[in-house]
């Protein structure tokens, strides 16, 4: 009899014995169908032994090992399992949270092997840019196959018309089939060549060309238009012709069609595949499936394609390696930029890290020698644009707008440039408030104030979700005089048509961009100059290339500078910087106006200044003198519960067990979450730090194991390790 240990989604740190009668070590990563409770589940093998702890007549068999396809390989489940015991969540739901969606399900997907694969033709890309957008279900079906072949299964899934549209598309030429046997593309790929590299850039390219092989972490600093990307294209097209595979991270969903475009034009033929969670159930299984097989030679994915099985992986590389968008904020609490490194090492590869403004953590590294520094310095092609403040507490401003920044619109729109305004709050105002009593629109299921949305006259919370129509009078007081307090992006953008009727204004959000196909058609308008102005979220800071954009204009900048955390100052400059950096990549150069009451504030002189380096080596001053990260490691205790004091009595508990085990770390008090209230739960937490990461990890895993066998209770817990957030 062999038994089976097996990875399933549930929230305990253990793994579950299976018995069963055949099974070799060549089961292990293949998923497996198990009794579990009174039902059945999927699970995944993580082992396969000949003893348990479980008496033999306890053990249940299981039910079946779905063998119809390869399983993780063993690096992957390594990966796994690293990530499972640093950020202390349990292997079976960090396992079975990296597989797509079908595959954590009982029903089994049908065999894709005797069908082949439906590919778009020339006559069909020629049909998607002529079929107008209300076509929505033949547009979603063509861009599902315009990225790479896939099976009709896939495509089903893909979308609820394909049993009706597929069979006309292959009638009309849109469409043809592939033979299901067609191999993985080896060797070295066909690539178009780029422009020609500057100095600095050939530098970089050469030092990351010869990291190929082993483990070498390399942090790009490149000041924003410098070309990192071009050095990205260098090194794939490196590994790829080494016969590997390369796996390149971005933060945001939106960047991903940018690059995806990019990197096909400048590898045709290569099988190029993105992950992320914009795509429907059927498309990531496909690409999943693509680079586990080894046919996608290049993976593009955001935060999860970290653990996407990729059997060739010669490269990793982050791009905005800073951004928090890596951090996972919940459940498993990772940072994917993070387990890129660690999976760097694992594979013996190297990691290029790339960004203008990069993580102090990743910063100090490269300056203490754990990483190495390559830096690119000058923008290719256009100078860096001119930054300036303006003071708001001599200015009147109308709609949130001071006259100097207007009368630079202006200006832009006379001379036919592009402007951009960058205000990071979605909805027409912060806050609905009554003029009468001063009663605030608040969230009754959050310590957060609801947020007008004019178009639909409903009032939105961007925490829970909840929404609310607009009161015709002060719930309060009953006063009808109710205004909107504060500028959000729909408040803006009204404003400019009114003061420029004659300027094209788009406005950029989640709210904008929410239906599937919005945002490549905005960025197509905006790339052919069909617009004047855009209104715009943090969506438009990263990673985008304007090239007729000539001003920005920076909107309540100072609310980052109002907060607790000590990471406030950081964020602000590297959010800054990369809304500077949109500006000025044509011919002219660009200029970049921020309306602030602070403009002698350090965060806008160095901002002025455009030195990074600079300012981190001051941030690194303040941060090793206060005993902050990078300089000490940090984890902490997050409990929710009904009523606050019931997360902070657990909490405080929590403190005494973790006394009792003679920790060499510092147990801070148990205090309210910045928001203490979030969908109708009141949160707290307790920060643990220590200056050696060893030792911080060995005193977590004691304690949270004594925490997950203390008596229950009412309020649900958390550990989030190198927290983000506070």
């Amino acid at each position: 009899m062999n038994v089976l240990r097996v990875a399933l989604d549930v929230p305990v740190a253990t793994l579950f014995d299976y018995r069963t009668e055949a099974a070799s070590q060549s089961d292990v990563g293949r998923r497996v169908v198990v009794p579990f409770g009174n039902k059945t589940a999927v699970g995944v093998i993580v082992e396969v032994t000949g003893t348990s702890t479980i008496a033999p007549g306890r053990l249940k068999s299981a039910v079946r090992i779905l063998r119809e396809e390869p399983g993780l390989r063993a690096a992957d489940l390594r990966l796994l399992a690293f990530a499972a015991d640093y950020y202390h969540h349990a292997l079976g739901a960090v396992v079975m949270a990296a597989l797509p969606a079908p595959l954590r399900r009982l029903k089994a997907r049908r065999a894709q092997q005797d069908q082949g694969r439906l590919a778009l033709t020339a006559a069909g890309a020629d049909a998607f840019e002529q079929l107008p957008t209300r076509a929505t279900a033949q547009r979603r079906l063509l861009q599902a196959v315009r990225r790479a072949p896939l099976d009709y299964a896939t495509i089903k899934a893909s979308s609820p018309q394909a049993s009706r549209l597929v069979p006309q598309f292959l009638a009309r030429g849109w469409l043809r089939r592939e033979p299901p046997d067609k191999k993985p593309v080896r060797g070295a790929p066909m690539s178009v060549s780029g422009p020609p590299l500057t100095g600095e850039q050939a530098h970089a390219v050469a030092e990351v060309l010869g990291a190929l092989g082993r483990f070498q972490p390399v942090l790009l600093l490149g000041i924003t238009g410098s070309g990192k990307t071009e050095v990205y294209l260098h090194a794939m097209a490196a590994a790829l012709a080494a016969g590997r595979q390369a796996l390149l991270l971005v933060p945001e969903i939106s960047l991903t069609p940018q690059l995806e475009a990019l990197v096909g034009t400048r590898f045709p033929g290569t099988e190029v595949v993105s992950l992320h969670s914009g795509l429907g159930e059927g498309e990531r299984l496909a690409n999943w499936d693509a680079a586990r097989a080894g046919r996608a030679r290049i993976v593009l994915g955001t935060r999860l394609a970290v653990f996407a099985p990729i059997p060739e992986l010669g490269i990793i590389i982050v791009d905005e390696e800073h951004d928090a968008s890596f951090k996972q904020a919940d459940g498993f609490r990772y940072s994917a930029r993070d387990v890129a490194v660690v999976r760097a090492r694992q594979n013996n590869i190297p990691v290029v890290l790339g960004s203008a403004t990069p993580a102090l953590e990743s910063y100090f590294n490269a300056t203490n020698g754990r990483y190495r520094l390559l830096t690119l310095t000058s923008r290719v092609g256009s100078a860096l644009p001119q930054i300036l403040c303006i003071d708001t507490q001599s200015e009147k401003l109308t709609e949130g707008l001071t006259p100097a920044l207007l009368a630079a619109l202006e200006r832009s729109v006379t001379r036919g440039e592009q402007s951009m305004l960058f205000l990071n709050r979605r909805g027409y105002a912060p806050v609905l408030i009554c003029a009468a009593c001063g009663w605030m629109s608040g969230c009754q299921r959050c310590s957060a104030k609801l947020v007008l949305h004019l178009k639909d006259r409903r009032l939105h919370c961007h925490h829970c979700g909840h929404r609310a129509p607009v009161p015709a009078s002060c719930p309060t007081c009953g006063s009808p005089q109710l205004a909107p307090l504060g500028q959000g992006t729909q408040r803006v953008e009204a404003a400019l048509k009114e003061r420029f009727p004659a300027a094209r204004v788009l406005r950029i959000d989640r709210d904008s961009v929410r239906r599937r196909d919005a945002w490549p058609e905005m960025r197509r308008r905006i790339h052919q100059h069909e617009v004047d102005m855009l209104v715009g979220t943090q969506l438009l800071a990263k990673g985008h290339d304007f090239p007729h954009l000539g001003l920005v204009g920076v909107i309540n900048a100072d609310g980052v500078l109002y907060s607790s955390d000590f990471r406030a100052s950081e964020r602000l400059f590297a959010l800054l910087m990369q809304v500077a950096g949109r500006a000025g990549r044509g011919a002219t150069r660009g200029t970049v106006l921020i309306q602030t009451r602070f403009p002698q504030h350090p965060v806008y002189q160095a901002l002025a200044q455009q030195d990074y380096r600079a300012f981190a080596e001051s941030l690194l001053a303040e941060r090793r003198q206060a005993g902050f990260p990078p300089f000490v490691y940090q984890a902490l205790l997050k409990a929710e519960a009904p009523k606050l004091e019931t997360a902070l009595g657990f909490l405080a508990e929590a403190s005494r067990i973790g006394a009792k085990l003679q920790p060499r770390v510092t147990l801070y008090d148990a205090v309210p979450a910045a928001m203490p209230r979030r969908a109708g739960r009141e949160r707290a937490q307790l920060l643990v730090q220590s200056d050696a990461r060893a030792r911080l990890q060995q005193f977590l895993v004691a304690w949270h194991d004594a925490l997950s066998r203390a008596s229950s209770t009412r309020a649900r817990w958390s550990l989030d390790v190198d927290p983000l957030e506070f």
